[in-house]
Order: C-alpha cells, then structure tokens, then sequence
C-alpha cells in the first residue's frame, strides 16, 4: 500500500511539473514579442508595438529612431551570421530545386501541409533551372526591399538601386513609384496568389497581358516562386509557368527548395526568435548572408504610423488593410522588425526607415 501511495505521489509531482512547464512555455511564447535578450536588447509592450501614437510619445525616439548616416559595417559579426545560417541551410542549393531534383509526374507533399500532394507537371520540369541561379554568385553590397507604405516619399529609389544586387518582394510595381523605390531588380519573389490579387486571376486577355508586361520588364532576373509551400495556389503556378513559355520572357524561373522554409525557421528559433513562419523579407535578407557582404533593408516597417503620427499604408502601392497582430496570420512582423533593428545597431545590416541621404 505505501508503494502504491508513493508511486502515485510520483505521478502526481510529475503531472504538476508537466503542467507548469507547458504553462511556463506558453508564456514565454506569448512574451516572445516583448522580449529580445543579448546585446541591445529591446523592451516593448505589446500596446505599443500596436500603437504607433505610444511608440512616438513613449520610446520613439530612444528605440526606434537610429542613426542611419553613423552606421557602420560589422564584419566579423557579418561573418559569424552567416557561418551560423549555413549551419542550417545550403543557401545556395536551397534557393531553388534543380531539373536533376524531380522527374515530370513526380508525386510530392506540399512543405506547410504534408497531407496534401503536388504532381510536377512538364511545365513546371522544364522552368526548373538546370544548377542553382545563386551558384558562385558574391556582391559586396545588396538591397533587400520589402513593400511597406514607409517608402512613400522616401526617395530611397537611387540609393535602392545604385547597390549591386537588388532583391524585391511580391512582384511589387516599380515604374510608378521608381523615385521612392528604384526599378532595378535581380531576385524578385513571386506567391501564387498575387496572380488573384494583383491580375485579377487571370480572366481575361488584358490581366494576362499586364502579367506578361510585368515579367518582360524583369529580362534577365531571378523570379522566385514558391510552388510547393501550401495547396491553393497551383492553378496559378501553372498558368504563370504557361505564360513564361508561350511568350519565351528571358525571365530566371527559381524555385525555393522543399526544406528551406524549416531551415530558417530552425536557424531563428535557435536564436530564440520565436517565428511561427518567416516573412518574405526575413527569409530574403537570411539567404541573402550566404552571397551579400553589405545587405541593406528598405521597405520594412510593421506598424500602422510612422514615428511622427503620419498614417502609413501596409503596401506602398494599393490599400490593403492588415492587423499586425492577427493570431491568423502565420507572421509575426513585430518580432521580426525587432530583431532586424537590434542587428542594425549591432552593425550586422543596415535598416532604413526614413528618409534617404540625397548623395
């Protein structure tokens, strides 16, 4: 009996600790945006990273506002990212998969829902590029541009573009806005449902003719889709592919690979940035560690105001509405906003947030 009452007080003490334990866990991931430990550590409340008002009126100034003309370079940090990043990926590999990867009528599962299947059809096969669009590929400076409405009047467009190697996200419009955020692009990423969004999916002859106008502007750049994240979007994917090869546009299609997603990931959540699933941007400026000696970042600001109270659009370019905190997204733009900024004023990459220095 006293065995009995002693394994059951066993139990009992191991069912609390679990109990406490997964309590503790779900605190500190529910925390994970108001924390960031190590050097330059930054300390915001959830309020007022949603309220632009209290970031102005409260810690504007001491946390947000950093001198963009002072900044210097901090090589060997630069060095250790990236030694630390191809720990986890292949970047050059795992930009794209490669013709020799699949075979036409290969069967695979998508990457962010494993139930689900994905046929490669000839298409898709024959726009896969025969060895890594990055392969050998190094520059010494490179800009990472991102689509938030704080490029507006920024006249960061020259600047933007006088880098060596320009990477833009979502196959955002340039020409129109070429003064606030520059044309040049060599890697521009592409989700499937901008086809939807911006192309109106495609219904008629002038969304397609609009498409290809887009994708002829790219000549010879990378185009960047990622085809085998989530089902949804593969109509799309290959009415894009059909279109790149009935009109032969000199466009580099790339194909991110099946693991690149977790790698990331798994590289952050080492550093204790607590992502349910990178951005874009963060994926584009972590690949970009592997072949950028300098990488500069435009366009990232996840907050509806700027740091004087002006509105600030989600998109430069149309007028979607978006809660930066929404648990239904699968991002967490605050977090990771503070994690570039802290690398910032470590001197690992520069952020650009206002205006830019007329040369």
């Amino acid at each position: 009996m006293r065995s009995v009452r002693k394994r059951w007080t066993i139990c009992t003490i191991s069912i609390l600790l679990i109990f406490y334990k997964t309590k503790e866990i779900a605190r500190t991931e529910e925390h994970q945006e108001t924390q960031l430990t190590g050097d330059g550590e930054l300390s915001l409340s959830r309020s007022m990273l949603n309220s632009s008002d209290k970031i102005i009126q409260k810690s504007g100034s001491s946390i947000f506002q950093h001198s963009v003309e002072g900044w210097k370079i901090n090589s060997s940090l630069v060095l250790e990212i990236r030694k630390n990043i191809l720990r986890f990926l292949d970047a050059e590999r795992d930009v794209s998969v490669v013709k020799s990867s699949f075979k036409p009528g290969d069967v695979i599962h998508y990457v962010l829902d494993r139930r689900r299947t994905l046929n490669i059809s000839q298409d898709l096969h024959s726009l896969l590029p025969e060895v890594s669009p990055m392969k050998n590929r190094r520059f010494k400076t490179c800009a990472v541009v991102g689509n938030s409405g704080i490029l507006l009047d920024s006249e960061c467009g020259k600047e933007i573009d006088s880098h060596d190697f320009v990477i833009r996200c979502n196959l955002a419009p340039v020409v129109e806005f070429a003064a606030d955020v520059g044309t040049k692009s060599d890697f521009i990423t592409m989700n499937p449902s901008v086809v939807q969004r911006a192309f109106g999916g495609f219904r008629n002859e002038s969304d397609r003719e609009k498409f290809v106008h887009r994708l002829s502007m790219l000549n010879d750049s990378v185009l960047w889709i990622p085809a085998f994240m989530v089902k949804g979007g593969e109509k799309h994917v290959e009415w894009v592919n059909a279109l790149i090869l009935k009109n032969k546009l000199k466009v580099r299609t790339a194909y991110p690979s099946l693991r690149l997603i977790h790698a990331v990931r798994g590289y952050w959540l080492t550093n204790k940035v607590h992502i349910k699933r990178p951005s874009t941007g963060l994926l584009m400026y972590t690949l970009a560690t592997r072949f950028c000696d300098e990488i500069h970042l435009y366009g990232f600001w996840p907050f509806p105001k700027d740091l004087y109270g002006k509105p600030v659009k989600y998109h430069y370019y149309d007028d979607l509405k978006y809660r930066y905190f929404s648990n239904a997204s699968p991002h967490r733009m605050p977090l990771e906003f503070k994690t570039l900024h802290m690398l910032h004023n470590q001197g690992a990459l520069k952020l650009t947030t206002g205006k830019c220095v007329q040369q």
